[in-house]
């Protein structure tokens, strides 16, 4: 049975001021029915590490290099990451692909050094908006999937995160059916390549304008085992009710 995930990816936002929310959310989730991680920004994770030692949470990085050390000016190596506090790192987010041109190639390579250092690699796949309209959603997640996800993904060291491009930060969410049908081709491509025992495993998470209003519907969505969630996982008191609702999920 795969335990569900919570996950909150802070992006270019919090100072050490914000680490009180991870004191509020420990407090308020001390014995959690599901996973929750946290991804502040570097100059926050070792502080964020240090102020959950002992609970619940998990910290997690942003994007990490795919080389273990060199002259790489402003990246951040997995060891460096693992050697922080971070237990898991989020790779080929949209906005990394699309601000940085980072390729499958770039992100498999890094889910790669992540393993090397034990680290979850939460890896993203999404389609745009013009793919959505032009009925290519499935052959894009698809090919992204199968060139970012490296060969020696398990489900103890990969995560899944389908967000569509055109609903992070947007207010707008794709419909019910639409993330079924992500999701379900998803697991689908996961047994062909992987197995069932290792892709049954594999946690698919659903990412893009998740709040708490609509959490509930998407929990629903068979193969939905949880979220990465963006502005409203900024706020303990925001992103406690969407914990709340994937535990009764």
């Amino acid at each position: 049975m795969r335990r569900k995930l919570a996950a909150g990816n802070w992006k270019m936002n919090g100072t050490g001021a914000s680490l009180a929310e991870l004191a509020d959310l420990g407090e308020r989730h001390a014995d959690p029915a599901v996973d929750i991680l946290i991804c502040p920004p570097a100059t926050l994770l070792s502080r964020a590490a240090e102020a959950v030692q002992g609970g619940a949470i998990a910290i997690g990085a942003q994007d990490c290099h795919a080389e273990a050390a060199g002259a790489h000016t402003g990246d951040l190596s997995a060891a460096m990451l693992k050697d922080a506090g971070a237990n898991a790192v989020i790779l080929g987010h949209s906005e990394r692909r699309a601000d940085h041109g980072e390729s499958d190639a770039q992100v498999r390579a890094k889910a790669e050094a992540a393993f090397a250092e034990d680290l979850i690699a939460v890896i993203c796949l999404g389609e745009t908006l013009e793919q959505r309209e032009a009925g290519e959603t499935l052959k894009i997640v698809g090919d992204q999937l199968a060139a970012s996800v490296p060969d020696s993904a398990t489900a103890a060291n990969t995560v899944i995160a389908y967000e569509p491009v055109w609903a992070i930060g947007t207010g707008k969410v794709p419909t019910l059916e639409q993330i079924g049908e992500v999701h379900n081709f998803l697991r689908t491509e996961l047994v062909h390549r992987f197995g069932a025992e290792i892709a049954d495993g594999i946690r698919l998470l659903y990412g893009g304008s998740v709040k708490p209003g609509n959490a509930g519907e998407i929990f629903a969505v068979a193969n939905v085992d949880g979220a990465l969630v963006g502005g409203a996982s900024l706020k303990a008191a925001d992103f406690s009710p969407i914990i709340e609702t994937l535990e009764n999920a």
